[in-house]
């Protein structure tokens, strides 16, 4: 496979359920490494899914905005614990907006 120098973001090619679905595997995989600077790159990673999911979902579809609300707190969570307080709460800011 070829990548030209400019390609557009993988994710814009997934559903929203894969999105936030990705999201969540990037929080995962930051909570069960090691190393602190890779998990702040996996967390930057969920929260680049999440904005775009945030972009993508209607109003209509609750159960997915409770699904990147729920995420957007576990996220917080996360940064809390690895001493992130102001990082946490913008996530936990985030996860309100949705509502």
């Amino acid at each position: 496979m070829v990548f030209t120098p400019f390609i557009t973001s993988p994710r814009s090619s997934l559903s929203l359920r894969q999105t936030v679905d990705l999201a969540k595997e990037y929080l995962k995989v930051a909570t069960n490494i090691n190393d602190p600077d890779i998990a702040l790159v996996l967390c930057h990673d969920t929260e680049v899914s999440l904005h775009q999911a945030r972009k993508t979902v209607k109003r209509a579809d609750q159960f997915m905005i409770n699904e990147i609300g729920a995420t957007y707190v576990d996220l917080g969570n996360f940064l809390e614990r690895q001493g992130r307080g102001n990082e946490a709460k913008v996530s936990y800011r985030k996860a309100e907006k949705l509502g």
